[in-house]
């Protein structure tokens, strides 16, 4: 059966959740099933997901986040150099001027949290992995400065990540975004106090190591998001993400938890405050969530 681009709408959740991570801005290539931002959010709102974070990890969307943010209260920024475009940037010779823009961002509260920052072992050849780390570095100790969330990409390089982790010193509240790692990973990065981010890919039918991790992982510790436009959960994987998908995420989670999903809901909120702070949310009553 084909996979349609726009899936249908599932239940509404019983209490509101945050969507810790999204690329609102990002249409993928050949995609024609996108939604403005505002409608986007509509439709999230309208099944409980109400508040989104808007991930810019490039100078481009950096750039644009400030306008994004005035048009929509109910979204808070992560602003970083993506690790493959931090590689790029290097071999250009430009990474400190992409490092300004990114600093420069921090000055509006309404960035919460450095990221997605880290290191991808997936896309980026080994001569380019030592700027990667190098890249991640700079922005722990941005993190730390600045007093804000890190919010963490980790591709094909687990032990390696939390090797930089463990070198410089984690800041207080760590998010290992779309947590892809296994049983002893979600262990370590549970010990040292990280909250680990599962997206749709932990409800695909090949995930079963990954749903191993998150068995093991405390309620009081972790997060949901979308990656969206990417990684839409079963039974729409393939399909363009948004936020409005999250509520099949979180009933998998939940069972997988062994809890129900309203006191899933609720730790996922009380964790998205502790690691971010309150924002603005969005109500949306009686209106169609897919305009």
């Amino acid at each position: 059966m084909a996979v349609p681009d726009r899936p249908p709408a599932p239940e509404p959740l019983p209490l509101p959740v945050t969507d810790n991570h999204a690329h609102l801005d990002i249409v993928r290539h050949g995609d024609t099933a996108g939604m403005p931002v505002g409608a986007a959010l509509v439709a999230a709102a309208a099944v409980g997901v109400t508040r989104v974070i808007q991930v810019a990890c490039d100078v481009e969307s950096i750039r644009a986040l400030p306008a994004l943010l005035d048009a929509h209260p109910s979204v808070v920024g992560a602003v970083a150099i993506h690790p493959n475009d931090a590689a790029r940037h290097a071999a250009a010779g430009d990474l400190d001027t992409a490092y300004q823009v990114v600093e420069a961002a921090l000055a509006d509260p309404r960035v919460r949290a450095v990221g997605e920052t880290g290191l991808d072992y997936f896309r980026t050849e080994p001569p380019w992995r030592g700027a990667q780390e190098d890249s991640f570095r700079w922005h722990i100790d941005l993190a730390k400065r600045t007093g804000r969330a890190l919010q963490i990409h980790d591709r094909d390089a687990h032990a390696d990540v939390l090797r930089v982790l463990a070198d410089e010193g984690a800041p207080e509240r760590t998010v290992l975004h779309c947590f892809s790692g296994d049983v002893e990973v979600a262990r370590e990065a549970v010990w040292r106090g990280y909250y680990l981010s599962y997206a749709g890919t932990v409800t695909f039918r090949s995930a079963g190591v990954l749903r191993e991790a998150l068995a093991i992982t405390p309620v009081d510790q972790l997060l949901v998001e979308t990656d969206a436009p990417y990684l839409a959960p079963h039974p729409w994987r393939g399909a363009v993400n948004a936020s409005y998908l999250i509520p099949v995420t979180v009933r998998l989670m939940a069972e997988v938890k062994g809890v129900s999903v309203e006191a899933l809901c609720e730790a996922l909120e009380a964790n998205r405050r502790a690691v971010y702070g309150e924002w603005d949310g969005i109500t949306a009553l009686h209106v169609s969530p897919l305009p």
